[in-house]
């Protein structure tokens, strides 16, 4: 996003935040009317182009936003919808998307009231490992003939029970309403808003095997030093990379394999 949708984004954090901040707010129970609206929102195109449409007095567009969802959801709900339209949209779809953001933002911090948060992030990480590793899987849950019926039993079959409840649901609207992505991104994208929600960074190491405690500390401790942030570290274990570890930090790689050294020493005696 850019220019007036990311001043909205952030104007509508911050109303979230706000409202969550009050532990009488069912977080779980925001989530899913806010998944509610991006349902429609994105069900309806000219519902949303009439919503974001810069000729349109903001207070008009609250007003009909109000008319729309009163009695559907409840006034939390509204009031935050009511607030966004209200702001201006470089693109209808920037406030589809930003909706979609604050119910997957209302489902961690219902994570975090729990104690839970810790344990989301990291199954968040392990069902992403499972996707990429099973081809089959993959296919089934981003297959466009499947119902959304279909994908929910599935999900449901390899989750329920299994992972925290707020996991499943992320996991399942993320699935059955791709919105466009990949499904590789929007687990990334799940990942980032936990980190967020603990004003940390993610980490994905991966090393030839398990680091111990110790060495997990060692490691978020120099990372959070150089990054100027706390940092959650995501876990996998790859013995190919030979000994050492390899950090993605975002879009940045500090490899320290011995694989990437022999690589580095066979192409320096190559050149």
């Amino acid at each position: 996003m850019n220019g007036a949708s990311r001043e909205a984004l952030a104007a509508a954090r911050e109303r979230l935040d706000a409202l969550t901040d009050n532990t009488s707010v069912d977080a779980a129970k925001l989530a899913e009317e806010l998944a509610a609206v991006t349902a429609l929102l994105q069900r309806e195109v000219s519902l949303r182009r009439v919503l974001t449409d810069p000729s349109q007095a903001g207070e008009a567009k609250a007003e009909l936003a109000g008319r729309l969802l009163r009695g559907q959801v409840g006034g939390e709900t509204v009031d935050l919808i009511s607030g966004m339209v209200r702001s201006r949209w470089s693109q209808s779809r920037d406030l589809v998307d930003s909706v979609e953001e604050l119910a997957s933002t209302a489902d961690l911090t219902a994570a975090q009231r729990s104690g839970d948060l810790d344990d989301v992030e990291d199954e968040l990480f392990r069902f992403g490992r499972i996707v990429a590793s099973d081809k089959e899987l993959r296919a089934a849950l981003t297959s466009r003939s499947a119902s959304v019926a279909a994908k929910s039993e599935l999900l449901r079959s390899l989750l329920g029970g299994k992972a925290r409840p707020t996991t499943e649901r992320l996991v399942v609207r993320l699935v059955t309403q791709p919105r466009g992505r990949s499904l590789e991104a929007g687990l990334e994208s799940l990942s980032k808003l936990a980190a967020e929600r603990r004003d940390r960074m993610v980490a994905v190491v991966t090393s030839a095997v398990l680091l111990s405690d110790q060495q997990k500390q060692r490691l978020g401790a120099a990372l959070a030093k150089i990054y100027g942030r706390p940092m959650h570290l995501n876990l996998d274990v790859d013995p190919t990379v030979l000994g050492g570890i390899a950090v993605r930090v975002g879009d940045e790689v500090i490899n320290g394999t011995i694989a990437e050294r022999l690589e580095e020493a066979t192409r320096r005696m190559a050149g």
